[in-house]
């Protein structure tokens, strides 16, 4: 017998979508409930790598957590990579199978994929007592309702009830509550069985008569508003939208242990990917995270993070087009502390060569660190562990880059040399006493009197933020409602709101 199901669609993208999948897991999984996340089809440049060896978006893998269970491929069968405006690598199942244009992908590829992904989501209904799905962008994109695997589709496929998530926030949410139901068919509509609104501020009994004639005028309840709440962010899907200004997160700032403050300058370069890097940074007490694109906002950094990217000869041109590259290049040689992850860590090097990524043969990096980069079809999907600086490191890896480290002192699998260090390994950083190793390293060359917190625990403080979002929805939802969906589906009678989709 099959578990229950749901799937969390969006007005638009960026609702909360992926904010509310976690909170109902986190909330059923405290309820004593087996539950797992799924989404069919997630084009993000934040990808993990479970222990199997797969590459799934990274939100899953976050969502994964939230259930306390191990994240595997079936949690998201497909993941689109960008690699410019109008191509993507498609991932299936945890592993590359080419790159392909929108048109290509739209055209016919999609559709393809229905019955892979729907046979991934009933293996899992078939383990767990309930999968909690996240569709993508908005269930009403009429252009591309034909060959749909992630909203709709996957909801009719697999007779799943819709929530749809609207964020007040922005505006408009009761018009976009009710578009979206109105240009869906009849036989979609019929799956949808109501709202949730995200991020309200104020008081919701100002809210109620809204609902209400939204309510007369859909037939259809909403299930529960949650307040507007900083320091939610949890790790981001798309690596093409972030903003250069700020910080990485809006969490409250700890007073730093020490007399100063670390500085953390990541460089925003082009289709930038894993910047979730920088989040175990950002956590610490006392150290500053912002993203930059210009060479002046380099000055005043204490560490320069050059992060991973999909396109890494491109990221290597934005860099020289900007100054970035000149300024990087004066940082390594007065022995200011740079680190280069992943793609950042290749620019870094000697060479790249690269028939696979860009296709441009051999390109001149850096040249600050002893390396050469080949790139090899086959992508490398490994979760490693290891010591650096006197401590244990675990992380992961999605590159196909191949490094031949020729000198420098050994750092994870990469090198150092003075202060400029590269390595292929994601998630280093969230190894706690690492992370501090590696702080007290950089505020001594900085000169800065930094201290590192001695109790920071990055996964003590991811537990609590899952627990957070957990918490929104058994508050502020109507989890008897919520569980009646999940267990027994949408409510019978819903009623047609025309015109309905076009034909």
């Amino acid at each position: 017998m099959s578990g229950g199901g749901l799937l969390v669609a969006g007005t638009t993208s960026d609702a909360g979508k992926s904010v509310v999948t976690a909170g109902i897991c986190r909330w059923l999984v405290r309820q004593g409930v087996k539950v797992a996340p799924f989404k069919a089809q997630n084009m993000s440049l934040n990808s993990f790598v479970t222990r199997e060896g797969a590459e799934i978006g990274r939100a899953q893998a976050m969502q994964a957590q939230a259930c306390r269970v191990e994240p595997t491929a079936l949690m998201n069968p497909v993941l689109l990579k960008p690699g410019g405006e109008r191509s993507s690598q498609v991932v299936l199942l945890g592993k590359p199978v080419g790159e392909m244009s929108a048109r290509g992908y739209h055209g016919g590829r999609q559709q393809r994929l229905l019955g892979t992904v729907l046979d991934c989501l009933e293996r899992l209904r078939g383990t767990y007592d309930a999968v909690i799905c996240e569709g993508a962008g908005s269930p009403a994109e009429i252009n591309l309702r034909r060959t749909d695997i992630v909203n709709m589709g996957i909801a009719r496929g697999a007779g799943l009830p819709v929530l749809v998530v609207g964020d007040i926030d922005r505006g408009g949410v009761f018009a976009s509550f009710f578009g979206t139901v109105a240009l869906l068919s009849p036989e979609d509509q019929k799956l949808v069985a109501g709202f949730l609104v995200n991020k309200f501020r104020g008081d919701v009994s100002l809210l109620e008569p809204g609902l209400d004639m939204l309510h007369g005028l859909t037939g259809r309840r909403t299930y529960g508003v949650l307040p507007f709440r900083h320091g939610l962010g949890i790790d981001e899907e798309d690596g093409l939208r972030v903003s250069l200004r700020g910080t990485v997160r809006e969490s409250v700032v700890a007073a730093p242990v020490g007399e100063d403050v670390l500085r953390v300058a990541v460089c925003a370069v082009p289709l930038m990917s894993n910047f979730t890097d920088v989040d175990a940074l950002a956590a610490e007490p006392g150290v500053v995270v912002r993203f930059v694109d210009r060479p002046e906002e380099l000055a005043d950094a204490d560490l320069v993070v050059v992060p991973g990217t999909r396109g890494t000869v491109r990221a290597l041109e934005w860099l020289r087009e900007r100054g970035l590259a000149d300024a990087l290049k004066r940082r390594a040689a007065e022995g200011r502390p740079v680190l280069g992850i992943c793609g950042g860590f290749q620019v870094l090097g000697e060479h790249i060569e690269d028939d696979v990524e860009s296709r441009r043969g051999q390109v001149n990096g850096l040249g600050v660190l002893p390396v050469r980069v080949r790139f090899a079809r086959e992508k490398t999907l490994t979760r490693p562990t290891g010591e650096a600086l006197g401590e244990p490191v675990e992380g992961y890896e999605i590159h196909h880059g191949v490094a031949e480290v020729l000198g420098g002192d050994t750092f994870l699998d990469g090198c150092r040399v003075g202060q400029t260090w590269g390595t292929h390994w994601h998630g280093s950083l969230e190894s706690d006493g690492f992370r501090r190793a590696f702080l007290r390293e950089v505020a001594r060359a900085a000169g800065r009197r930094f201290v590192p917190a001695p109790d920071t625990s990055f996964a003590a403080l991811r537990e609590e933020q899952l627990d957070r979002l957990g918490d929104l929805i058994e508050q502020h939802a109507d989890t008897d409602a919520l569980w009646r969906l999940i267990e027994s589906g949408a409510p019978q009678g819903l009623p047609f709101i025309p015109p309905g989709a076009p034909a």
